[in-house]
């Protein structure tokens, strides 16, 4: 966007502790004590499935393999870091060594509940199977303690095989009793409350929903989340220990609750008007107070929120000084006309970024000030959500990095952290949406990154791992279709700004999917309808690849009911599409609301 015309997680690196044995210890073993160890994980080649583990989302693959026919696989997801555990029973005040094998990045092996020090061991990238050890010695009164795997937030799937601890075995154990009292409570339109009363002897509870393992709880009560509205789902529970899961509880069905007014994620309207406001500067559109934005408008985002330094992670957001805006209102009527549009059901969020805003997480510490920094921001003027609108160079890829579903780019990786850790602090109300550019988005079609032999922009496509991390999160992608050159579409045709055939064309490739940098074999899935507003300019001031009121009616026409379609054949028929955005608020005030009354007749 042009001005002219327009809870921290800890660090990963402390979380790896070196364990060193002395050599003494592990030769004065006798060969009774050692005949005496076993190998006491259960499953921990994988070959029966998940049978003794407890997965938040793993899944069994035949391909990679360590050994055998069967290995995990496990994907991080919004505030979960894909743990699988399970609990073995073992003897006090006795050496026990954990190890096995792992692929991917940030994958962690560890056991929990040792009575002494737990401990953990990790790697930060894998691209072949890599072997984690070791040791630790349980407390005087310890006779259970958990293993576990996980990778980390907003690093993609990792893989492990062949986990075995190794020393004396504990006494036997029974499975728990199956779990009663479950009941349904408060639903919401994607999400349902469980509880269920406790069993005695068990170490954690599986959810199951519809016959599937959704998620392990060690408490009595959870809230499934994710649902679709006005579904019934059926749920069961089993009680876990040590010797393995109870057989499920009794069924309980229970359905959520119609999305309010049609609308979707962040209960926005079924189509929706999103609009930039110039609240930290003006330029020749003038300032236009928060009191004033009409009612059509249903999510304002504050332009804008912007560095200390391109690298600093420290955002600060400074409303329009009094010499710049003269008819600014002050702090306090701003905050109570944000409360008074968020009382008639607008969201207003925090733009972060535009044109002057570069923002590069480099570092660990630079996303955590990130988070605390935009929190800050989020949490004095009572916001919504988080508007993504990096542009420049905020975002780039390093050379070696070639899949967008696992990035290794720090800045790329850093800023999924930093959103998901924001995501699961403001919880499912949170508003999450994104304006890229064409070069961000579309572009990766044919190019990604450096590409294969060197030598591309490493912008290109560089938003695509964000977009594909945070999709789930994701409220609204927002592509700014002006200010851009030639893209070729799904036609293999190249598009220009100017018409509403480049929209059409822009659109379907975020509803269609596409092969990135031409890889059959690696394709950006589509998102859904509800999920995207298109991006364009109030106004011939606003930036360049302004069209009529005509353009913008032809290209809805062509997206929600494919007629006025032109040369483009569109892969599909949306009618659920979300809605428009544009650059800007103050744009459309300058030139009479012509974007917005376009809009409002269109929609009704």
């Amino acid at each position: 966007m042009e001005r002219s015309r327009p809870l921290a997680r800890r660090p990963l690196v402390t979380l790896l502790t070196a364990a060193a044995l002395a050599a003494s210890g592990l030769t004065a073993l006798t060969s009774a004590a050692r005949a005496a160890d076993a190998d006491l994980a259960r499953n921990g080649g994988f070959e029966t499935a998940l049978d003794g583990w407890t997965c938040t989302a793993g899944a069994i693959v035949t391909s990679p393999v360590h050994s055998g026919t069967s290995a995990l696989k496990a994907t991080p997801a919004g505030a979960d870091n894909a743990r699988c555990a399970q609990t073995v029973s073992v003897k006090p005040d006795s050496q026990y060594t954990l190890s096995g094998y792992v692929q991917g990045a940030y994958v962690y092996l560890g056991a929990s509940g040792t009575g002494t020090t737990d401990v953990s061991s990790w790697t930060q990238s894998a691209p072949g199977w890599q072997q984690l050890t070791t040791t630790f010695r349980t407390g005087p009164s310890t006779t259970e303690v958990t293993v576990f795997t996980h990778g980390w937030y907003g690093t993609g799937a990792y893989h492990a095989d062949d986990i075995t601890l190794t020393g004396p075995g504990g006494g036997t154990s029974q499975p728990p009793a199956p779990p009663g009292g479950l009941t349904a409570g408060s639903a919401t339109s994607s999400s349902i409350a469980l509880s269920w009363s406790p069993v005695p002897g068990a170490t954690g509870y599986a959810v199951y929903r519809d016959g599937a393992r959704v998620r392990t709880v060690t408490g009595t009560s959870t809230t499934v989340t994710g649902l679709s509205p006005a579904t019934a789902y059926a749920f069961q529970i089993a009680a876990v220990n040590g010797a393995g899961e109870s057989a499920r509880s009794a069924t309980v069905t229970a359905t959520t609750a119609q999305r309010p007014d049609g609308g979707g994620s962040s209960d926005l309207p079924a189509h929706a008007l999103v609009g930039y406001l110039h609240a930290s500067f003006a330029n020749g559109s003038g300032y236009t107070r928060m009191a004033d934005v009409p009612d059509s408008w249903d999510v304002i985002d504050l332009a804008f929120g912007e560095p200390t330094s391109v690298t600093s992670g420290d955002i600060r957001f400074e409303r329009c000084p009094v010499a710049e805006c003269p008819n600014v209102e002050s702090d306090a009527e701003f905050k109570a006309a944000i409360k008074a549009k968020q009382a008639a059901g607008k969201k207003v969020l925090i733009s972060i970024g535009g044109q002057n805003g570069q923002v590069q997480l480099t570092t660990a510490a630079a996303r955590d000030t990130f988070v605390s920094s935009v929190s800050a921001i989020i949490d004095e003027y009572g916001l919504d959500g988080l508007d993504i609108d990096f542009e420049g160079h905020s975002l780039s890829l390093d050379a070696d990095d070639t899949d967008f579903k696992n990035p290794t780019t720090p800045v790329v990786v850093n800023l999924v952290s930093a959103v998901k850790t924001l995501k699961a602090k403001y919880g499912d109300a949170f508003a999450l949406t994104m304006a890229p550019e064409t070069f961000f988005v579309q572009l990766g079609y044919q190019y990604y990154g450096t590409g294969q032999w060197g030598g591309q922009d490493p912008r290109a496509g560089a938003y695509l791992p964000v977009i594909h991390a945070l999709r789930d999160d994701l409220t609204l992608l927002h592509v700014q279709d002006y200010n851009s050159g030639p893209i070729m579409g799904l036609d293999n045709q190249y598009h220009s700004m100017g018409g509403a055939d480049f929209h059409i064309a822009m659109t379907d490739m975020l509803l269609t999917g596409f092969p990135v940098a031409g890889d059959a074999d690696n394709v950006f899935p589509p998102l859904r309808a509800d999920q995207i507003a298109i991006g364009m300019p109030a106004s011939v001031n606003a930036g360049n690849g302004h069209v009529s009121p005509a353009e913008v009616t032809k290209t809805l026409n062509c997206l929600t009911k494919k007629t006025d379609c032109g040369s483009y054949a569109t892969h599909g028929t949306w009618p659920d599409l979300r809605g428009l955005m544009t650059w800007s608020i103050n744009w459309d005030r300058f030139s009479d609301w012509e974007f917005q009354k376009n809009f409002d007749a269109y929609f009704g």
